[in-house]
């Protein structure tokens, strides 16, 4: 079993990375995976390193970046059955090969699974390439939202296949690191994940916005913030809510985020408030200016919100495993749930809804677990990784020309 935790905050582990990184979700489209990578990207080269970024086109209009130490090749790409705002890349070993034959990158680094990726893995082992990859989506575990179930198995099997012809797999959780070892997986790494303490801190709390929901400075205002989907197992949630309305009647719900549920969900809930997708500071404001967070997901490898409500102040419920196993000790900055368990996850949810000092207090035990869980000291980490990865298989470095980039 391998980890990585150690703070490394302003540690340099020796000379700049070339990594090529190739991802088949990016900004400015809206969920865990795209946040992640940019982050990454964003810590990667704060610390000296060069990225050259390949992913598919999301629109006509999409132009490839180009920065210092940055810049992206775009390739086609197509969209998500039931996600029509993310795309997936198609294959593209050839190009692939010839662009990494002229221009070699120290290490190539997958953060998805899709065909693109697959055909990114290929190319990299085919030119001896040392290749990390990510693991960020239980796949698999979505096949029966989507009436698909029989291939969950060879979804299954496909994950573990593609993961396993890397030379390493990076994890946030220690959890999900023995699952997957469990499930066959070879070089399992865990890197947690950090979070923006500036962007989601309690300080953001809005009276306006609280106004603009119809509730006052002491009525409690329990938050969802996801994907409206039906692997988020949004249900739980809606029957949480109705029970902790009986014994408070002025308590409100506010949905945070859009996807394929939200038009049946508002349909069926009209006293639910639905705040569609929000970003940036507007996201920051949504969290602060709730109060307890709700958050019924089985289906994570990590789940960033679960942290970033905690960093805005919120008392959170979730289930007991991911990122709210790694962060949350039950009942002492949180209330943990057992999974899968919907009478536990409704009973602790139930319990704070009236108890004011209770939530005040886990809020303030929230925030303050978050404030050491920072981007600077896990991209440390990675860098670390990385190095150790490339090193294994007795790299050196070049250092290309990031003159221009490729459309």
């Amino acid at each position: 079993m391998r980890g990585m935790n150690t703070s490394n905050e302003n540690f340099q582990t020796s000379a700049p990375l070339n990594i090529a990184l190739v991802t088949e979700t990016y900004l400015p489209e809206v969920n865990g995976v795209a946040v992640t990578v940019a982050r990454m990207v964003e810590g990667l080269l704060k610390r000296g390193n060069r990225i050259h970024m390949i992913r598919p086109r999301q629109s006509k209009n999409d132009v490839c970046a180009e920065k210092l130490n940055y810049r992206e090749t775009l390739v086609t790409g197509m969209a998500i059955p039931g996600y029509a705002a993310l795309r997936i890349g198609l294959p593209a070993k050839g190009m692939l090969l010839r662009t990494w034959t002229k221009q070699r990158p120290d290490i190539v680094h997958i953060a998805t699974e899709g065909p693109f990726g697959w055909s990114a893995l290929a190319a990299a082992r085919k030119l001896a390439i040392p290749v990390s990859t990510d693991f960020h989506t239980n796949f698999h575990c979505y096949a029966k939202h989507y009436g698909i179930g029989l291939f969950t198995k060879p979804m299954a099997a496909y994950l573990r296949n593609f993961h396993n012809k890397a030379n390493c797999t990076i994890v946030p959780t220690d959890s999900l690191q023995k699952q997957l070892e469990r499930d066959g997986y070879q070089n399992v790494i865990v890197v947690s994940r950090g979070v923006d303490g500036e962007m989601f801190h309690p300080s953001k709390r809005s009276e306006s916005l609280r106004a603009s929901w119809g509730v006052e400075e002491e009525t409690p205002v329990v938050m969802l913030v996801s994907r409206l989907a039906p692997e988020k197992n949004l249900q739980v949630v809606i029957q949480a809510f109705e029970q902790m309305r009986q014994l408070n009647p002025l308590a409100r719900l506010v949905m945070v985020g859009d996807g394929p549920a939200r038009a049946e969900l508002q349909t069926h809930n009209p006293h639910v408030i639905f705040a569609g997708m929000q970003t940036g500071e507007a996201l920051g404001q949504h969290y602060a200016s709730g109060d307890i967070f709700l958050y019924p997901s089985l289906t994570e490898t990590y789940g960033n919100v679960t942290v970033e409500a905690m960093a805005s102040g919120l008392a959170t419920v979730a289930y007991d495993y991911a990122a709210a196993r790694q962060h949350m000790r039950h009942d002492l900055n949180g209330l943990l749930v057992p999974y899968d368990d919907t009478r536990a996850f409704i009973a602790q949810s139930k319990a704070i809804i009236s108890d004011r000092a209770r939530v005040q207090r886990l809020r303030h035990a929230a925030r303050h677990t978050m404030q050491s869980q920072t981007w600077d000291c896990v991209m440390g980490d990675l860098e670390s990784v990385l190095h150790d990865t490339m090193r294994a298989q007795g790299v050196k470095h070049d250092q290309p020309d990031f003159s221009a980039a490729t459309n």
